[in-house]
């Protein structure tokens, strides 16, 4: 199956959860493309695999305005979002999300992309990985994990 033609913005916190979890690739299993900021590269602070591309916002007008509200990493992933159509922000942060959404931007948080995998055929198991998360000090309510394995049909 090939991936989708999705265009995927991450925030540094999605970047070092999957990375925790030996999950990264699951990025490229879903986009064929993946972007992240020079100040996402910077905060992530290892190498990368070369399939993550490094792309900065032309406009860094609505970065410093977004860093008003948000830490630098969030605010460069919304700015580079606004620009790069057809892209999904994948941002776990409440906060950056409230304001993804209320800019129109399609977004999506690392359990999203873990149940589109499954939904895709890329993974066989949703609960397998969210075991994993389990693991990391990562936050979130047992309800969401039960909302996500209940979507997944597991």
């Amino acid at each position: 199956m090939q991936p989708n033609s999705e265009i995927i913005i991450s925030d540094t916190s999605c970047l070092i959860l999957l990375n925790k979890i030996n999950e990264l690739d699951l990025l490229k299993a879903i986009a064929l493309n993946v972007y992240i900021t020079p100040t996402i590269q910077k905060e992530f602070g290892i190498e990368l695999p070369s399939w993550i591309s490094i792309k900065s916002p032309s406009d860094n007008h609505y970065q410093k305005i977004l860093e008003m509200d948000l830490d630098d990493g969030e605010a460069s992933a919304i700015a580079l979002s606004l620009e790069v159509d057809n892209s999904i922000l994948l941002i776990d942060d409440l906060k950056g999300r409230k304001i993804a959404e209320r800019l129109n931007l399609r977004y999506s948080g690392t359990f999203g992309l873990i149940l589109k995998a499954k939904q895709i055929g890329r993974i066989k198991s949703v609960r397998e990985i969210l075991e994993k998360v389990k693991g990391t000090n990562f936050r979130f309510s047992e309800k969401l994990l039960s909302a996500i394995i209940e979507e997944a049909g597991e």
